[in-house]
């Protein structure tokens, strides 16, 4: 069974906001969607920097947060993905600010996870981003992992995902 990393921004839109922007009540839906059908087809790990960044802010959204991260297995951390994430960061392919989006990315890769699932597509799941990180990954002799959003993983799966 394949291995999906889910990242941060899936578990905060797998929570219902009814007064959220259009796009996200559609990320939010597509997301619970792929939740509730189609994780079962994986094998689903995170990490501890998902566990940290899913413990901030209100309470609530906290404690939902965790709820859906309950019983995922984490990976291991190691030097390895440190210096992959500080590769990086000093060839300017992400910026100085999003050192966890680099570790994401690392952790996925060192621990070769076949899918990295997020909706991060400013940083991580971007198309301008993805060969310049493959570049890296190339270069440390790690395999790429798919970088992909729910909606993408349920493509040709569920017509309704297209929207």
């Amino acid at each position: 069974m394949a291995t999906v990393y889910i990242e941060t921004s899936v578990v905060s839109f797998l929570r219902t906001n009814p007064k959220a922007a259009p796009e996200s009540v559609l990320r939010q839906q597509i997301t619970r969607k792929w939740w509730d059908f189609h994780r079962q087809s994986y094998d689903l790990v995170t990490a501890q920097y998902v566990i940290d960044e899913s413990s901030t802010g209100n309470v609530l959204h906290v404690t939902e947060r965790l709820a859906f991260l309950a019983g995922i297995p984490l990976l291991q951390l190691n030097d390895e993905i440190d210096r992959l994430a500080t590769e990086i960061l000093s060839r300017a392919i992400l910026p100085a600010d999003a050192l966890l989006d680099a570790l994401h990315i690392a952790c996925v890769a060192v621990n070769r996870v076949d899918y990295l699932l997020t909706w991060n597509c400013k940083h991580i799941a971007n198309p301008m981003v993805l060969p310049r990180v493959f570049r890296v990954l190339n270069d440390f002799r790690l395999p790429f992992p798919v970088i992909c959003t729910p909606r993408d993983m349920m493509e040709g799966f569920d017509d309704e995902a297209d929207g």
